[in-house]
């Protein structure tokens, strides 16, 4: 489906549906200034681009500061931008309550630099000075570039050694007369890439590069600024192409044993394309392109599968081959090919990048030349070694999740046999890591064969997205404290360039965690980029019927006697509830516009297999805990998860339409809504019982969450959620669909004492058993079961739980009145004493903590300059509330205090009864 966006959306932005991320900075001015949600893009492809920003933490601005007008300026230079001259662009004056605003000036040129600034001032002040200005760069559509290949690639060319495939290297030199004044290269290489300039490898952070797209749609490409590496002289470029989720192929080794492979796909032999666009002082170009000037050998990768592991002989290496004045005489020239067929567009989400790095905590020998190596953390990543021995001898590393009862490595839960090779060149010290894979584990075992080879030092280091940091969350309680560690272990090892559902076995799409698990995600990390690169996969995976796949990029599709993992439509309406759900957070209303007819089509799609009403196939509550392994629904009838979707998805879409200006949508998805709910009641409800369907706590919850229950029933309802729970020693029985709903029904309800008592519980099934297993990253089963994943985040809703509810922070930009956005509202439970907790939202850092002491409970909020916000101070029956000065009293909700709060931090005490 294609993207679209529309006039009344930009119209929305610029009256305040836009953010960034928050930052410190100079005092008195606006700081961290964000074009299309990055500090520096080079490859803007938007052509009314989105500026945002925030005022810092330090900004020492008057108490309850409100940004009321905005000016954003847009020049060829820093100095004319830090001036306040709008030589392409000035905006004048904006009304803005957002800390953003769209672009709507003159066409910007392809390939041209800009720079920008803003100032900003409140009702009451005067202007600030500009801000420091900030650079982006406008993507060129065409390319002189031209895919190439190795001559000899094709799919199922030469067998070698071990049952690998040698890599491809490329190479090309060129000579410059003069330094650039701009140096920008462009790169995509299917399927993983690093590139070099003369012989580093610093063009691009040590990670894993190339998005996993539909290739076949879409190639995203990379841009780096060499501006500063290249002088005049003669410099080289080098390219090395890895498999990744391009060419995955089945691997048999010469024993007859095959490397793990979670599917057999292929898009084609790797290949690369790429083109440096260089720009001199007098305003001449040069393009370095890849064409036919480029070289290409076999590189020293012998084997690479993003499943099976990776090896690498380092005798095969060829000194300097990426520096310039080296002998290519040998080396093949280059076969021009055709793409994959997607369209090449700048890349969307963020690369993979280390995040960490981890020495081993223990380590044992296992017997002759075998050392296991626990690293105290399971983790999303690779090792990294320095070895010493002869040439010829070869260091295998096995990961995995657990250990046998000998203390041999498993991967029984993460897919194997799956390891990496490094053979040595026998030249003194020897580094490496593996370069186009990456796995999930915490144990290592390394084992040499031959002798005389040592090694100097092992780590492990963490890749992940990078998507900044923007929440913190701590109780009084070690155990949640732990708790939340363990999911948002999981939740980092499983953001790639896509969200996984784990970083070993599957590393593929499945799309229902962007939406039951959003919030948890969005409070620990500012994931917009990451959610606008899975709508874009969702369209592309997209049927010509609407259908959305549960797995998108769809690389793997089911036989159809298993179709029930092709479509369920508790996975398809990510395709609604994923951008809805982002939107919520970030405010970007263009995004919604873009996934409109994505969204609009799965709706229609879902309607059509609805029968009376109601939607009765797919995975239903899937990992519920009922009789027998997990997997497909045993408690909750189909039905009912799938006819709830299709009814949520009515009520986002209505939302959505409005928000867009899709009146007539809105009012069709109103009536849908309506006839689904109706629906649901009648095929459902037992009157005579009193419950829905079987009476499960996710046949009831997701009702009650979703508003579907009649009013008079609601307590009736609650009432048999809370009694299934009790019955069950206060577990939960849901599975990960409807988990969340009941995290919500409970929220809503009041019920944070009985939440609590749940997510304490320490036997199975619970996140304590789990602990109890010693995992260190949340688990695929509640009972931590050795023969699932052991690094999955689908049952980590209760992160919502933690900031929106113990700590209050409820942040939604969809709300019509900007003070309402962001609401504090925390939920004081019993059993515990204090909670702090923060978010730096779109708009600056959010903070919200209370604490109990000596009778009385004080509570500290902080709102970001330029914003207000409401407070609810949950004050109970005989309570007395103080405030600072700087909150308004707006009304009693009850015995709760609502408040109005401008920036700054505010506090409030709530006493007990006078004597």
């Amino acid at each position: 489906m294609a993207w679209s966006g529309t006039a009344a959306v930009m119209a929305l932005a610029l009256a305040g549906m836009a953010g960034a991320g928050a930052a410190t900075g100079h005092p008195g001015r606006v700081t961290e200034l964000h074009c299309e949600g990055r500090e520096t893009p080079l490859a803007v492809e938007e052509a009314h681009p989105r500026f945002s920003w925030t005022y810092g933490e330090r900004t020492p601005l008057p108490h309850g500061t409100l940004e009321d007008e905005a000016r954003v300026v847009v020049s060829h230079s820093a100095a004319t931008a830090k001036a306040g001259k709008g030589e392409v662009w000035d905006s004048g004056w904006v009304k803005t309550n957002s800390l953003a605003m769209i672009y709507t000036g003159p066409a910007l040129e392809q390939g041209s630099e800009y720079w920008w600034s803003v100032t900003t001032h409140n009702a009451n002040g005067a202007p600030m000075t500009w801000s420091d200005p900030a650079r982006f760069r406008i993507a060129e559509r065409e390319w002189q570039g031209k895919w190439i290949q190795a001559p000899w690639s094709t799919i199922r060319d030469g067998a070698e050694s071990d049952g690998g495939k040698p890599m491809p290297i490329f190479r090309r030199e060129f000579a410059l007369r003069e330094k650039p004044v701009e140096a920008i290269l462009r790169i995509a290489g299917l399927g993983q890439w690093e590139a070099q300039l003369d012989g580093s490898s610093t063009i691009a952070p040590s990670g894993l590069h190339q998005a996993w797209t539909s290739y076949r749609k879409t190639v995203t490409y990379s841009s780096y600024d060499l501006t500063a590496q290249l002088n005049a002289g003669h410099h080289a470029l080098g390219v090395m192409l890895g498999n990744g989720m391009y060419n995955v192929q089945r691997s048999v080794m010469p024993n007859g044993k095959a490397r793990y492979t979670k599917f057999e796909g292929s898009f084609g032999p790797p290949k690369m394309i790429a083109e440096l666009r260089l720009r001199y002082s007098d305003g001449r170009t040069e393009v370095i392109a890849s064409d036919t000037a480029w070289k290409a050998a076999r590189g020293p990768v012998v084997f690479s599968s993003t499943y099976g592991g990776e090896d690498y002989d380092a005798r095969k290496v060829q000194a300097g081959w990426s520096r310039a004045g080296f002998d290519d005489s040998s080396w093949a020239e280059v076969s021009i090919v055709a793409g994959p067929g997607g369209e090449l567009r700048a890349e969307i989400s963020p690369e993979m990048h280390e995040a960490q790095s981890y020495p081993p905590a223990k380590a044992k020998d296992l017997g002759p030349n075998t050392v296991l190596y626990d690293f105290g953390q399971n983790f999303s990543g690779r090792p990294r070694i320095r070895v010493q021995g002869p040439a010829g001898a070869v260091l295998k590393l096995t990961p995995s999740e657990l250990l046998n009862p000998d203390g041999t490595p498993i991967q029984r839960s993460s897919g194997g046999p799956a390891w990496w090779t490094y053979t040595l060149k026998g030249t003194g010290v020897e580094e490496w890591e593996p370069q186009f894979d990456y796995y999930g584990f915490r144990y290592m075992q390394a084992e040499w064969s031959g002798t005389g080879a040592h090694i100097v030092n092992i780590s492990a280091k963490r890749l992940t997205s990078d998507s900044p940091d923007t929440g913190t969350f701590a109780s009084s309680s070690p155990m949640l404290n732990a708790i939340h560690k363990l999911i948002v272990s999981a939740m980092h090892n499983n953001e790639a360039s896509l969200f996984t559902d784990c970083p070993h076995r599957e590393k593929l799409g499945w799309l229902e965690e962007t939406h039951l698990v959003a919030a948890g995600l969005n409070f620990n990390n500012n994931l917009e980029a990451l959610f606008q690169a899975t709508d874009k996969n969702m369209a592309d995976a997209q049927r010509t019927d609407g259908m959305v796949p549960e797995i998108a990029p769809q690389y793997m599709v089911f036989d159809p006697k298993w179709d029930i993992f092709n479509d369920s439509p508790e996975w398809g309406s990510a395709a609604v509830l994923a951008p809805w759900a982002a939107y919520r957070f970030y405010g970007d209303a263009r995004e919604l516009a873009r996934s409109y007819p994505t969204m609009q089509a799965y709706v229609k799609y879902l309607e059509s297999k609805a029968h009376d009403g109601v939607v009765d196939y797919g995975l239903g509550d899937w990992y519920d805990i009922g009789p027998g392994n997990p997997g497909v629904s045993k408690l909750t009838t189909t039905g009912v998860t799938g006819t709830l979707m299709l009814y949520e998805d009515a009520v986002v879409m209505r939302k959505i339409a409005s928000l867009l200006g899709h009146n007539e949508d809105a009012a069709a998805y109103t009536a849908l809504s309506e006839r689904t709910k109706a629906a649901f009641n009648r095929r459902f409800w037992d009157d005579k019982a009193g419950f829905y369907d079987k009476g499960s706590q996710a046949a009831n919850a997701m009702p009650l969450a979703l508003g579907v229950v009649p009013e008079e029933r609601r307590a009736q309802v609650l009432a048999h959620i809370v009694a299934d729970i009790h019955a069950h020693d206060d577990h939960v029985t849901t599975g990960e669909v409807s988990y969340p709903y009941l995290l919500r029904a409970l929220m809503a309800a009041g019920r944070g004492d009985l939440l609590l008592t749940m997510t304490l519980r320490k036997d199975a099934p619970s996140y304590g058993s789990q602990l109890a297993a010693g995992a260190t990253a949340l688990t695929e089963a509640w009972d931590a079961n050795p023969h699932a994943s052991q690094d999955h985040f689908m049952l980590g809703a209760v992160e919502e739980w933690f900031y929106r509810g113990l700590g209050g922070i409820d942040i939604d930009m969809s709300r019509p009145d900007p003070a309402e956005r962001i609401t504090i509202r925390p939920d004081m439970v019993a059993g515990l004493n204090w909670i702090n907790s923060s978010y730096k939202s779109t708009v600056g850092k959010i903070a919200s903590s209370w604490k109990r002491e000596g009778g009385i409970t004080r509570m500290e909020v902080t709102i970001p300059t330029g914003v207000e916000a409401t407070v609810v101070v949950p004050a109970r029956k005989g309570e007395f509330v103080t405030a600072s000065r700087t909150a308004k009293l707006l009304r009693k909700d009850g015995e709760a205090r609502v408040y109005r709060l401008g920036s700054g931090t505010s506090t409030f005490s709530i006493r007990g009864a006078k004597a």
